[in-house]
């Protein structure tokens, strides 16, 4: 079973990139699942919309995962009800729209696969206990009882926070993945019990900029400039940045992981 988890959607950059290689990709590594996070595919690298979200799942993603910028369109929170493809953070304050997690098929039909999307406490807004809500989930999806396989996305700020819960999945998930910093680290492995990880697996998007933002107009607001306007993403190529999984059929844990990192200014 092949698993392909790619990092942050930043903006048109990122969509474009996506549009010319996630094809090719598929083909290249036979990949039999896909997630993305999606909450940075707005023009303005704040939110998703439906029209992008729809985009997306029609170059074949299976899953969209998000993090604190879901309800930046203030659409998504009507049209994520009905989808049942996109998530948002399980932990968010108790009542939000939509669902945190989910079990989907594989492209074949003969894999369910559970998609989880956690987000971390430090820094970020109207969360609930990130890890009283894992180990809720952790006790209702199971590796080889209710599902094959399993992905957690967790958007965090820290790098403590994703590590711990990677720790917490061991064994439990086929892969735990960190999305929201969007710089990929060099920790890509496989932990103790057989669960792929890897602390944050970057982003989708023009790396010669900040974290995905026009680098000139960043630059700008943190010299406190007076022209400089709100943050926007950078157009330049965009580099496709996340893992590839290997999983075993027959006990769902990881047997080879690897970073892919494709185009753009930070092609491997």
């Amino acid at each position: 079973m092949k698993i392909l988890v790619l990092g942050d959607v930043m903006g048109s950059s990122g969509r474009t990139a996506l549009k010319k290689n996630f094809s090719k990709i598929v083909k290249e590594y036979e990949i039999d699942f896909s997630v993305i996070n999606g909450e940075n595919s707005a023009d303005d690298g704040k939110g998703i919309t439906k029209k992008i979200a729809d985009e997306l799942f029609s170059l074949g993603i299976d899953v969209i995962t998000s993090g604190n910028h879901i309800w930046d369109k203030e659409e998504t929170t009507k049209f994520i009800e009905k989808e049942t493809r996109l998530l948002r953070p399980a932990n968010l304050v108790k009542g939000s729209p939509g669902r945190g997690y989910g079990i989907y098929f594989s492209k074949n039909k003969k894999y369910k696969i559970g998609v989880i999307n956690l987000m971390g406490n430090v820094f970020m807004k109207k969360t609930e206990d990130v890890f009283l809500t894992a180990k809720e989930i952790r006790e209702k999806i199971i590796l080889k009882k209710n599902v094959d396989f399993s992905i957690i996305d967790f958007h965090g700020e820290i790098t403590s926070e994703k590590m711990a819960i990677g720790h917490f999945f061991d064994g439990n998930s086929t892969c735990v993945v960190g999305t929201h910093t969007h710089v990929p680290t060099a920790d890509t492995r496989i932990l103790e019990k057989g669960t792929a990880y890897q602390t944050d697996i970057g982003m989708c998007g023009d790396y010669n900029s900040v974290i995905g933002m026009n680098k000139e107009n960043s630059l700008k607001k943190f010299f406190k400039n007076k022209n400089a306007t709100k943050h926007f993403p950078s157009e330049g190529i965009g580099t496709l940045s996340g893992i590839v999984v290997d999983a075993n059929e027959e006990t769902g844990l990881a047997e080879k992981v690897f970073r892919l990192i494709t185009g753009g200014s930070l092609e491997n």
